[in-house]
């Protein structure tokens, strides 16, 4: 008897085992993809091109949508998705707060992509006018630097005016109730506060910041599944270049999907930039003037090294 019972037991271990593995080979062949509202992202899962490419090697593909480029990357960090893509900033906050991730392309630069915006009766006309005043905007976002940099111009820091860290939903609301004075936010949700608020842009990012879009990879999934990364980098790429040769079409596709009007959506397509490529010196270099800029500030607990955390594919990905 205590045979059968210690043969069942075994078999019952056995196939516990069985199954947990066919569970985490499962998770080892899922490619989760975070993104956001707006971007090349969101042309890629909608054309399907990626699912149809990665089947060929048994590789699924998972899509999640995150409200922002910091909750985005706390995903990356606690291992919910693999892959996303954020702006400048939220890379620096997540690295400093020990995420594993790896920087793997670009997207060109799109300084008019993101702006600090007033209502359209405010009497503010200026940047120094903000000292003072309460700034809604997303805390770690891309935007968080153009504020710095901006208040830098104007002769002026983070310490002059009151910032008040809210996600685009909510910053808008704030905004329409007047409970901010200013609001710091990137397309789509800008080219819809111009459209239907008549809010006015006191300063985009020209002269002062890049906007560069950046895909990041968890440290763990970069490592092991190099071809799938490579390919994904190569897809979106595919995407982008369409998109660049005609924003008429790419407004009708993305328009619906992000529920906007074809003429914000339009407005925000042609202030994007397009073309994944892999990091260049000079890209690095502005990222880490990014990370030092938020270190002397304290608004990161200590100082980065963003080479230390750039891809390189293995050579026989990086030849395809």
């Amino acid at each position: 008897m205590r045979t059968t019972y210690l043969r069942r037991g075994l078999v019952a271990l056995l196939a516990a085992a069985i199954s947990s593995a066919a569970l985490a080979a499962d998770d080892a062949h899922t490619l989760r993809i975070g993104y956001q509202k707006y971007g090349t992202l969101v042309l890629l899962k909608a054309k399907g091109s990626l699912e149809q490419r990665l089947a060929a090697q048994g590789v699924k593909v998972q899509w999640t949508e995150f409200p922002g480029g910091p909750q985005l990357l706390e995903g990356l960090n606690v291992g919910s998705i693999d892959f996303g893509v954020t702006g400048e900033t939220p890379p620096v906050f997540a690295q400093a707060a020990g995420a594993d991730l790896r920087y793997v392309a670009y997207e060109p630069p799109a300084p008019t992509g993101e702006a600090i915006l007033v209502p359209k009766d405010s009497s503010i006309n200026s940047v120094a006018e903000l000292k003072g005043k309460k700034v809604a905007l997303n805390k770690g976002s891309n935007v968080h630097y153009l504020l710095v940099r901006a208040l830098e111009d104007a002769g002026l820091s983070v310490k002059d005016i009151t910032p008040v860290y809210l996600p685009p939903a909510d910053a808008r609301a704030a905004f329409e109730r007047g409970s901010v004075d200013a609001w710091v936010i990137w397309d789509p949700f800008q080219a819809a506060a111009e459209q239907q608020l008549s809010a006015r842009t006191l300063r985009d990012g020209s002269g002062l910041v890049d906007n560069h879009q950046f895909y990041l990879a968890s440290g763990g999934y970069a490592q092991q599944h190099p071809q799938v990364v490579g390919a994904l980098i190569e897809e979106i790429r595919a995407v982008g270049e369409d998109s660049k040769a005609d924003p008429a079409k790419v407004t009708a596709q993305v328009a619906p999907l992000i529920g906007l009007s074809p003429q914000i959506t339009h407005k925000a397509v042609t202030r994007q930039g397009y073309g994944a490529q892999p990091l260049t010196p000079a890209v690095v270099e502005a990222q880490q003037k990014i990370a030092d800029t938020f270190a002397d500030l304290k608004l990161i607990p200590k100082r980065l090294s963003i080479k230390d955390v750039v891809w390189t594919p293995p050579a026989k990905v990086a030849q395809h």
